[in-house]
């Protein structure tokens, strides 16, 4: 019985369908700690409406998947910044399956867990840091492990003659993600994200505010 485990873990699609298994049942073991106020369901709602709108206003679509967008994954940050890593998780959980229904791309069940769910929930990770700019960039490195990992597994029949499927991954994955990644960050140093946070359901306690206060 071991054995027959064992056998199966060294496909790469069946290791990283245990880990993205294990990732959502920790994930969802952890939602139960949360509270989600008729506040912040109503804030995740309407950044999710602005998200998708803005994913609607490609400046290049990619035929294997993947686009570059006028800030598409700010109103993902911004609730990441204002309720931290849980409910920004949450929150990519949620548009991963919207964009999933809206620009599906599936070759394998696995792979559009890796394409889909986990690379936005990934997003949530800039709940993390309270530098707005290395929150965004620790954000996006988190969802680009999880396209990387799908295109690696799932699209290497993809690449062309003799390139290793790794640097086609990465490649590929780069070129849209990086492009994406730096538009988001001019937005975010330009935009009021401080007085957006500060305004945001002011009844909730604001994981920002906790933060700069203590440093004070």
């Amino acid at each position: 019985m071991l054995e027959n485990v064992l056998t199966i873990l060294q496909t790469p699609s069946s290791s990283f369908a245990l880990l993205g298994v294990l990732f959502l049942i920790g994930f969802g073991l952890y939602l139960r700690r949360i509270k989600l106020t008729t506040s912040i369901l109503i804030n995740i709602s309407l950044m999710l409406a602005l998200a998708f709108l803005l994913h609607q206003l490609r400046l290049y679509h990619f035929p294997q998947g993947g686009s570059v967008t006028p800030g598409g994954m700010i109103p993902l940050l911004i609730i990441s910044f204002r309720y931290g890593a849980g409910v920004g998780a949450l929150a990519g959980f949620v548009f991963g399956l919207l964009n999933m229904i809206q620009d599906p791309f599936i070759l394998h069940p696995i792979q559009v867990l890796f394409d889909y769910p986990l690379p936005y929930m990934a997003m949530g990770l800039a709940g993390l840091s309270r530098n707005f700019i290395l929150a965004a960039i620790i954000a996006f490195a988190g969802r680009f492990a999880c396209h990387f990992i799908s295109g690696v597994v799932f699209f290497a029949s993809y690449a062309p003659e003799g390139m290793s499927p790794v640097i086609y991954s990465l490649t590929a994955n780069a070129t849209y993600m990086l492009p994406e990644m730096l538009i988001c960050c001019v937005i975010l140093k330009f935009l009021p994200v401080e007085r957006l946070l500060r305004a945001m359901d002011k009844n909730t306690p604001n994981p920002y505010l906790a933060a700069n206060s203590n440093t004070r």
